[in-house]
């Protein structure tokens, strides 16, 4: 997967590595002849004392390592670029790919590992990108580029670098094979360290009303020191590579000393041609030092790509039509004919034979205890989730075959967990539609109920709101999640829940300004309170994922057992 992502996310970017290659082949090519120039001085100026041809080779070796840092830094420039540019294709990617997810996947996946895996994974793969296109070509011109330069300059002693490479070699596969199940193990307590410390911030009013910040803080221990353990393992293992890499090279300096000493006393090598084989030797080990390098990275960037490649190659639940409808006849209705939906791995399905229309402006509401499957039937009317048989139809056309921008266009959808975006009033508003106006913001407050409060709030429309909407109240965010939607001015608004916060009399003139204001918009409510569908021109009652009873409030309440029964059962709690 690692090779696969590198080739999809580089070939945008062949120019680039082109230059990368050219730069840094100039490079590595001075490096190898500037040992050689240093023999030279030594040997044919400094011996016998020709001091402008040490000055003519001196200015060249100074012009030849300018030349070396220039072409380093320009090809560093190409490669940072490119790497940079991949990163960006690769998180345009999963996000588009994660936006797509519907409920089934986002679930699967969990929300944490999705994060680490568009930020943390795409650098692992970003930074052996950037490191492999500037080593691709220095670490084995170095290495054999090295290897044939010192052999011309002196045979008797490149048994050394025959002993000193196989060792570094050796020492490189046994500790990069140990990293490997490391990096997978890491990747994984990264995602656990995340996960919690979302729940944490995600739930921290939950866990200071029941007093459970010990807890949550020795959960959050255990995960940092797992991950802990992990990376201190692999920082033993990356301690222990360099130092036993130094060893080898310092060894062999040693003996290109020791045993070069021998054939300088005797006569048979020159002093610089001795100095020119230990730096051939240092830029030998050098490569090979460098190709360890890449392949420490190679492990866990490779880790990454799989986790990256599991998110890009994933299924989608939802598959957009080949076709899609993008006319619809009739706005405003909406029909379940014979409807089951059953969850993937489910023994039983949640919803089962459901059937019932709605004309355009009426009002239908749903009713139903815990665990009926209210939510997962007003969320197959934007396609959260596909049926498992029957159809779903909005405004006349199969939500299958529908084009899902036009569907969704058609929606307002507010979901039973109100959900707020960073920014102000009128950014939150403007979600449902960018182009709305003042005045039609305050108008959609004023339906929902809104307009007091957010009058009250410094800056009005441009009162800041925080993530999640977490510096307003519940009452104030469900309020705000239903202006949202009227401000799309749909033809079909679904209330999942929605108002489960506001008091009776808040909630009574929010569905009376609903009904005088939209009269043309049909609404679907689920509910729990009885008195918010009383007025409701049908009500489907659904108990253990069926439907029970379809009417009007004083037909199901002189009719049907379940309903009336759920009716009784909350007069009772009034009074």
């Amino acid at each position: 997967m690692l090779g696969k992502l590198l080739v999809r996310y580089l070939k945008p970017h062949l120019g680039l590595l082109v230059g990368v290659l050219v730069f840094q082949f100039a490079s590595a090519m001075a490096s190898l002849y500037l040992p050689r120039l240093n023999a030279d001085i030594i040997d044919k100026g400094v011996a016998t004392g020709d001091t402008a041809y040490i000055w003519s080779q001196g200015v060249m070796m100074l012009a030849i390592a300018f030349g070396q840092i220039v072409a380093s830094v320009i090809a560093t420039y190409f490669a940072a670029k490119a790497a940079m540019g991949m990163g960006r294709d690769i998180r345009r990617d999963v996000y588009g790919k994660v936006s797509a997810f519907s409920e089934r996947e986002v679930s699967r996946f969990g929300a944490g590992t999705l994060i680490t895996r568009n930020t943390n994974d795409v650098q692992q793969v970003q930074m052996l990108a950037m490191m492999g296109a500037t080593m691709l070509v220095t670490a084995p011109l170095l290495a054999i580029g090295g290897i044939i330069m010192a052999v011309q300059q002196d045979v008797g002693l490149s048994w050394l670098i025959a002993v000193s490479v196989p060792a570094l070699l050796v020492v490189a596969v046994i500790i990069v094979g140990r990293m490997v199940p490391l990096f997978r193990s890491y990747q994984v307590k990264l995602d656990n360290v995340n996960r919690v410390m979302r729940e944490q911030l995600t739930g921290v009013r939950v866990v200071r009303a029941f007093v459970r910040e010990r807890i949550e803080e020795g959960r959050f221990r255990v995960a940092n020191t797992d991950i802990m353990v992990v990376g201190r393992k692999v920082g033993s293992l990356f301690v222990l590579m360099f130092p036993l890499a130094m060893l080898v090279l310092n060894v062999t300096v040693v003996g290109v000393i020791w045993f070069g000493g021998i054939q300088v006393d005797a006569g048979n090598v020159e002093i610089g041609t001795l100095f020119a084989f230990m730096q051939y030797v240092g830029q030998i080990l050098m490569g090979v030092l460098m190709a360890t390098f890449m392949t420490i990275m190679i492990p866990r960037a490779a880790v990454s790509a799989d986790r990256i490649g599991e998110v890009l190659d994933s299924d989608d639940a939802l598959e957009r039509p080949a076709q899609p409808v993008t006319e619809f006849p009739t706005p405003g209705t909406v029909e379940f004919d014979d409807v089951t939906f059953t969850y993937p791995g489910a023994d039983y399905p949640v919803l089962q034979g459901i059937s019932f229309t709605a004309a355009p402006g009426e009002t239908i509401a749903i009713v139903g205890s815990t665990g009926s499957g209210k939510t997962t039937l007003v969320s197959l009317l934007p396609r959260l989730f596909d049926v498992t048989s029957g159809t779903v139809r909005v405004a006349g056309v199969d939500v299958r075959a529908a084009d899902l921008d036009r569907l969704w266009a058609g929606i307002g959808y507010v979901p039973q967990k109100a959900f707020l975006f960073t920014g102000t009033v009128a950014s939150n508003l403007r979600f449902g539609r960018e182009d709305a106006t003042d005045d039609e913001l305050w108008h959609a407050l004023e339906i929902a109920q809104g307009r007091d409060f957010v009058s009250e709030m410094e800056g009005g429309l441009g009162g800041r709101i925080a993530q999640g909407g977490t510096n307003v109240s519940g009452g104030q965010r469900q309020r705000l999640s239903i202006a949202r939607a009227i401000v799309r001015r749909p033809d079909i608004l679904v209330f999942d829940d929605s108002f489960s916060a506001l008091d009776l009399t808040t909630d009574a003139r929010l569905r009376q300004a609903l009904w005088r204001e939209l009269p043309g918009v049909t609404k679907i409510v689920v509910a729990q309170r009885i008195s918010t569908v009383t007025d409701a021109d049908r009500i489907v009652v659904l108990d253990d994922g069926k439907m029970v009873g379809l009417g009007t409030h004083a037909d199901l309440l002189a009719s049907n057992e379940t309903y009336r029964e759920i009716v009784e059962s909350q007069l009772g709690v009034d009074a």
